[in-house]
């Protein structure tokens, strides 16, 4: 597993801005969004909404720890 950085832009709110995350965050940012049906894009934006200030990248790596963490969805 490597753990290099990869900067990705996306668009939030009609706002094109750049997100830093290791690759493993992005790959399972991405099956996330799979699961749920959504655009990494759109789930982006879902957690960008919510955040309170806290940087994006940052609150990205939480809420990918957190999904991980819960019990799965039935």
């Amino acid at each position: 597993m490597t753990g290099g950085v990869t900067k990705r832009s996306v668009m939030i709110a009609g706002h094109r801005t750049s997100v830093s995350l290791e690759d493993p965050f992005w790959d399972a940012l991405r099956e996330i969004a799979e699961a749920r049906g959504l655009s990494v894009q759109t789930l982006v934006g879902a957690i960008d909404a919510g955040r309170d200030g806290q940087n994006l990248s940052s609150a990205i790596r939480v809420f990918v720890l957190a999904a991980v963490r819960a019990p799965p969805r039935s």
